[in-house]
């Protein structure tokens, strides 16, 4: 008598060995690089077994497969875009100003927990956040661009920062 456990295995390895090729073809075709894309594809293969399932198959395999590739895809050009922008600000600063390669991995790292930090915020409170931040507006100046109130500037600027709070203290 089989166990769940391993019916489950029996379904990811079947699901693993029937679309592991396609999978990483299609991922090929979109990196344009086979080591990434067998790094993508292991990463959706690892994401599917830390999902439950239950014990049936999986009804349409590959748009499940292409639906978990597609956001770990959109997440690596994120963090390549994030982590190129890095680089070409760097560039302009003088050699002495260079930071070693580990201290520049984590500050991409610190980046991306950003970027991830700011697109889980509403669009107008992060629309708020990066106006007053980035761009030096006041309050007054974010309520006109915004169409909003200033007191509404204010509850958006104070729901940022508390995602940003609670951003810092999940940091190691």
């Amino acid at each position: 008598m089989a166990t769940e456990g391993m019916v489950r295995h029996e379904l990811v390895h079947r699901l693993y060995v029937d679309h592991q090729g396609w999978l990483n073809g299609w991922l090929r075709r979109q990196l344009g690089c086979s080591q990434k894309a067998a790094d993508l594809a292991q990463d959706t293969f690892v994401r599917v077994l830390s999902k439950d399932h239950g014990l049936e198959p999986i009804r349409e395999p590959r748009a499940y497969l292409h639906t978990i590739a597609k956001g770990l895809l959109i997440n690596h050009w994120r963090r390549k875009r994030i982590e190129q922008a890095y680089l070409d600000a760097l560039a302009l600063q003088p050699e002495a100003v260079m930071p070693s390669p580990e201290s520049q991995a984590l500050i991409v790292e610190t980046l991306m927990q950003v970027d991830t930090m700011l697109t889980r915020l509403p669009y107008k409170v992060r629309r708020a956040f990066l106006l007053s931040q980035l761009h030096g507006l006041t309050y007054a100046a974010i309520a006109v661009e915004l169409d909003v109130s200033e007191r509404m500037v204010k509850k958006y600027m104070a729901q940022a920062m508390l995602h940003c709070l609670m951003l810092a203290e999940e940091a190691p």
